[in-house]
């Protein structure tokens, strides 16, 4: 008799008893195990060109808490390709013109490299109370915390589960992802998740439907731009 594929564990006793980082913006998520069902649900095998047998396969060793969400790294989908699951409106997410080069955007270079595959985040928060800040003094804030910056490739990941975060009144950027010029600069681009309407260049069927887009690390502080975070 043919062996199924191995199933994410249960939450142990210990973790369900404790956030990572309890604080009042701080969400719980749905198990493991319901998580990955959604992303097959949602066509991440065809998308990926991997099985859901094999996906299972690659998550089994994850250990969840109550709120951690489960990432698809860059080696599974590429942001410019997993953004495209997002849904709002009937209408699928894209990535706009500006920010057409998303997926050779890596890590900031003074923070660390996350998993190529699969991994978890942690006690993850939008960050409106940092809409009063420009994205540097955002960032100190975030580290200041004891906290650190969302990937471009988390925060999809946390939207694919939890859509409700991201509301036509609030884009948040993606601070942990930048990408490095030849000369060793900062390009000053932030991929940011939005529903804001798109430029002329787009459809008027993508009006209002999730998208990355650009911020500018210059840019001031606005009130519409928060700034996502999770426990470090």
């Amino acid at each position: 008799m043919a062996v199924g594929p191995p199933a994410l564990q249960p939450l142990t006793s210990e973790a369900a008893m404790t956030l990572t980082i309890d604080t009042a913006t701080t969400h719980r998520t749905p198990p493991l195990s319901e998580q990955l069902q959604r992303l097959i649900d949602l066509g991440l095998p065809e998308l990926a060109g991997i099985s859901a047998e094999e996906l299972r396969s690659r998550a089994s060793t994850l250990r969840g808490r109550p709120d951690s969400i489960l990432v698809v790294g860059p080696a599974i989908a590429a942001p410019s390709r997993l953004v495209t699951l997002l849904r709002r409106g009937g209408k699928p997410g894209f990535v706009a013109d500006e920010l057409a080069d998303v997926d050779t955007f890596t890590e900031h270079p003074d923070l660390d490299a996350c998993p190529e595959g699969f991994s978890l985040a942690h006690g993850l928060d939008r960050g409106d109370d940092l809409a009063a800040r420009t994205p540097d003094e955002a960032l100190a804030e975030i580290l200041a915390r004891g906290r650190r910056p969302l990937t471009v490739a988390e925060s999809i990941s946390w939207l694919l589960q939890q859509p409700e975060h991201l509301t036509p009144n609030r884009a948040f950027t993606t601070l942990a992802t930048r990408r490095t010029a030849p000369d060793g600069t900062l390009d000053p681009r932030i991929p940011t998740l939005t529903t804001a309407t798109p430029t002329a260049r787009d459809p008027r069927s993508r009006r209002g439907a999730p998208h990355l887009t650009a911020a500018l690390a210059t840019t001031t502080a606005h009130a519409t731009l928060a700034h996502a975070s999770a426990a470090a």
